[in-house]
């Protein structure tokens, strides 16, 4: 095929095509965790504690979802106090979000970013003298790199990677829980039975 004629059809082809579907919007707000089973653990009660130290916890935007309140919602609906003596301490050990140039793009490329989410987080189990009788560390990291396009784009390529960050965080920090805490697990509770109806 004569050159014209390969860029006429390659143009012809090009216009033919569909419009480029967008990608399927996200859930609102943060991400739950509440219908999962909880972690009852055999303890009075459990303080969450928050990073406090701002390396451990920057986040640079766009940033739709903060790390550190992702880890914490986490936390406060997998975790519940099942009674018993001493208290469970949650502190959330590092949250970031993080960017940095990939590449910076050409006449035919696109600019491109690195992004990576590092969630880490700890339980500590103390009795009521004080004393440590156990404890659980999770860590997780997710990398990935995205156009770096509009802001939309951005902040969503932001989100989808902090959302599957905290989904990973979830699934280890219970690993953690069922291997270094069984101990102190509670089962769990049974749901109601349902009424008797006698005809």
């Amino acid at each position: 095929m004569p050159p014209r004629r390969a860029v006429l059809g390659a143009l012809v082809a090009a216009a033919c095509a569909g419009p480029e579907e967008a990608p399927p919007p996200l859930p609102a707000g943060p991400p739950s965790y509440s219908h999962l089973t909880p972690l009852r653990l055999s303890v009075g009660r459990i303080e969450f504690q928050p990073g406090t130290d701002a390396a451990a916890t920057r986040t640079m935007p766009p940033a739709p979802l903060n790390p550190a309140d992702v880890v914490r919602i986490m936390a406060q609906e997998r975790l519940s106090a099942a009674g018993g003596p001493g208290i469970a301490r949650f502190r959330v050990q590092i949250a970031t979000l993080t960017r940095e140039g990939s590449a910076s793009g050409g006449v035919f490329t696109a600019a491109t970013e690195r992004l990576t989410c590092t969630l880490r987080c700890r339980i500590e189990i103390r009795g009521e003298d004080g004393t440590q009788a156990g404890f659980a560390e999770a860590e997780v990291r997710r990398a990935a790199v995205r156009p770096a396009g509009s802001p939309a784009e951005r902040a969503r390529a932001a989100e989808e990677l902090v959302r599957a960050a905290g989904a990973d965080l979830n699934v280890e920090f219970e690993y953690q829980i069922r291997r270094n805490l069984r101990a102190m697990l509670a089962p769990v509770a049974a749901p109601p039975a349902a009424p008797r109806l006698d005809i």
